[in-house]
Order: structure tokens, then sequence, then C-alpha cells
């Protein structure tokens, strides 16, 4: 089973999205899962793995009825404020759905630069685990001596961290990034995901050979067992159509073992989240 592990869907409204900027005018439209399924299903991607874009319970709700309704969608990782003194019955009410597999705080736009170690976070994160809920990171590279404290503080969760924490790819940085990075993965606990790099470089001049050395750096701390493809659909267009930005992953995989690409394009995934388990994301 081949897994997108990182799309998103939405009826656009100004208002709710208000990081889609004048730059992002592409994105300022509905993107639902008919838009993608026959892209990736092209790519002979069996499915995908939606992720929330806003704090809202709302959307959490919306992203769970498109999956109960539409096979194609694997698995939700939502929103739940994890902060909140009554997290425990707002994670038990929603945990019940086979396909919520986890949850996601959009940390990188957090003016606290320790907000994962937060007390409320940290007592939030605390409760994943009792529903077999997977944490996403999402963070820039500054943060990531900050989510290493977290994931240490918390071995038996599960954490993805997502598009490799946006390395510096536009002005062709790794300074501490590949340090950090090789410092997280340390924790066996966290995987990584091989997504949104083509918008961290320059949409318009991006290419392959640009974003290898961060591939080759993502296969040196994590190896093949630990990543997942992922397209960052429909974000990944405004940098490229959706085969282009999956053929960064794929390209590169193609000079790597076949159980090393299966495990990359879909059996990590299925694992991680567990899609396979009977009543969970089938």
């Amino acid at each position: 089973m081949r897994i997108d592990a990182h799309v998103h869907f939405w009826r656009y409204r100004p208002q709710e999205y208000p990081w889609i900027d004048d730059r992002m005018g592409a994105l300022k439209r509905d993107f639902l899962p008919e838009d993608v399924r026959a892209e990736a299903s092209r790519l002979r991607f069996d499915g995908v793995v939606a992720v929330q874009a806003q704090h809202a319970a709302a959307e959490t709700e919306w992203l769970l009825e498109l999956a109960a309704r539409d096979p194609f969608i694997k698995g939700v990782v939502g929103w739940v404020d994890l902060r909140a003194p009554d997290v425990r019955d707002r994670l038990a009410r929603l945990a019940g759905h086979p396909k919520l597999v986890g949850v996601r705080h959009i940390v990188q736009d957090e003016p606290d630069q320790r907000f994962l170690l937060r007390e409320d976070f940290l007592r939030g994160i605390a409760v994943l685990s009792a529903h077999d809920l997977a944490y996403d990171i999402l963070v820039y590279p500054r943060h990531l001596p900050v989510a290493l404290e977290l994931v240490r503080r918390f071995p038996g969760q599960r954490f993805v961290l997502d598009h490799l924490a946006k390395p510096e790819i536009r002005r062709g940085s790794l300074e501490d990034w590949p340090r950090d990075l090789a410092a997280l993965a340390t924790c066996p606990n966290v995987m990584a995901k091989l997504s949104g790099l083509v918008t961290e470089a320059d949409w318009s001049a991006w290419s392959p050979e640009q974003l290898r050395p961060y591939l080759d750096a993502a296969f040196e701390c994590f190896g093949a067992e630990r990543l997942l493809i992922g397209s960052d659909w429909p974000v990944c267009l405004l940098a490229g159509d959706y085969g282009r930005v999956m053929g960064v992953v794929t390209g590169y995989l193609a000079e790597r073992p076949e159980a090393e690409r299966e495990a990359v394009l879909g059996g990590n995934a299925a694992r991680f989240w567990r899609l396979g388990d009977p009543g969970r994301g089938a």
C-alpha cells in the first residue's frame, strides 16, 4: 500500500486561513479529496493521510466526516487544544473515530519558542498515548532542540517530524540543521516526513539536485525505516504539480533497494499510524 502521508483539504474562507497570503493566490480556493485522487492514483498511491491546517475543532470534525465517506483517506491528523483543562474529555470524544490517527499543533507560528515544553501543553501530550494517537511536530530548525527535549520526556509516545523541520533550502543553508536533526533521530520514537521541501526552496527555480543534500541528511539520520513520503498538497502546488513534487522522493528512491522504497512509500506510514489494524484507517 502506497500512502501519501501529508495532504490538506479545505473549503477556503479567508478569515479561517490567514496564513494563505497574497503570494499564495493559487491556494485561495477549495481543495477536496476528488481534486487529488486522480493525481495520486496515477502515481499508484492507494490513499492519503489528511492533516489539519487550522486550530479549529470544527475542521477536525469535518476531516473525519470526509474520511468516513471516502476510503481513499486512510487517516486524519486533527487538532485538539492540548492545553485545555478538559483535554482528556476532548480527546475521548474524538478518539472513538477509527480514522483519527494523530494530533498536530502549528507550533512554528507560536511566539513562545519553547511552546512545546509549556506545562499545559505537556499535560495534553501525556494523554495521547492512552488513545493510541501520534503527534505531528511542525517546527522550524531553531525549534529542534526544544523538540528533542519534548520527545525525550515521552519515550512511549509516537512522534513524527513534519517537513524535516523546514530547512532553509532557499538560502542553501544547512548550518545547525543536520546536527539537530541527527540529535532528534537518536530517539527511536520519532519518525520524519519527506514533505514540504519544495516550498522551502525557490518556488520557480528549484531542482531535485538542490534538494538531494537534505534527503541525504534525512536518510543518514533516520534511515529508510523511519521516513514517510508526503506531498504537502495543495501547498506544494506553489512550487510544482503533484507529480513533479512527489518525483523528488520517488526519483531519489529509485537508487535504493526495493525494501527501502516500499517502506518509505507506504509501509512505514501504515506501521506508524497502524493503518492496517482492524477498524482503523481501513
